[in-house]
Parts: structure tokens; C-alpha cells; sequence
């Protein structure tokens, strides 16, 4: 029973909803970003390249029989894959440079100066009575 009671105060600490959101999000954001490179990065580069397709890129190993299909190697697939695998690393990359730099203006900002001590404000009303 003590791991099912120490499993209850993980599951209501909120770790597991963080972790679900946090697949959630990660998964809608491969699909995007998946998308962009698929739709908007590759079709450029294939033109550049002389209207090559990267998702048709393959070596066929054994050529297809009525009965069997072809066995292939599909390395364009591979370079897909690969090319979103670096943008989304780039993107990570930058989100976390950016919370970084946050955090450190946070703590690169001046903290109020502490409240003077009573013998201090004693001495500065002494002082200011010595002045006049």
C-alpha cells in the first residue's frame, strides 16, 4: 500500500498533468513543425535542387513481383526526418536561451537597499540636527 499512497501524492503534486501537457504540447509542436518543413522548407530546396522530392529518395533493393512489393531503402525519408530533428533543436535551443537571459535579469536586477537600522536613522537625525 505505500507505494500506491506515494503514487496518490505524485499524481496530486501535479507532475503527471505537467508531464501529460508538457507530451501534449510537444507532440502538436512536431506536427508543426513537421509541417513547415515539409510544406514550406522542403518544396524550395527540392526546386533548388532540380524539383527533387526528398520524400521520394530511395534505392530499390529488390524490384516488386506481382505478389511481392519492392523492398526499398528510403533514405529521403531519413533526410526528412533528420532536417526536422535539427529545427526543432534549433527551436528548443532558442526557448531556453530566451529563458535564461529572463532569469538572468531577474537576477541581475538591484535589490531594494535594506531598511536603515535605528542607530543609523539616529545618527542621520543627530547629523541633520548638527547641520542646522
Amino acid at each position: 500500500m505505500k507505494i500506491l499512497d506515494e503514487f496518490k501524492k505524485f499524481a496530486i503534486k501535479g507532475n503527471m498533468i505537467d508531464m501529460a501537457v508538457g507530451i501534449i504540447i510537444g507532440a502538436a509542436f512536431g506536427k508543426i513543425v513537421s509541417s513547415l518543413v515539409n510544406d514550406i522548407i522542403m518544396p524550395p530546396i527540392g526546386l533548388l535542387l532540380g524539383g527533387v522530392n526528398f520524400a521520394d529518395l530511395k534505392v530499390v533493393m529488390k524490384a516488386a513481383t506481382e505478389t511481392v512489393p519492392a523492398v526499398t531503402w528510403n533514405y529521403g525519408s531519413f533526410v526528412q526526418t533528420a532536417i526536422d530533428f535539427l529545427i526543432i533543436a534549433f527551436v528548443v535551443f532558442m526557448l531556453i536561451k530566451a529563458i535564461n537571459s529572463m532569469k538572468k535579469k531577474e537576477e541581475e536586477a538591484p535589490a531594494a537597499p535594506p531598511a536603515p537600522t535605528k542607530d543609523q536613522v539616529l545618527l542621520t537625525e543627530i547629523r541633520d540636527l548638527l547641520k542646522k
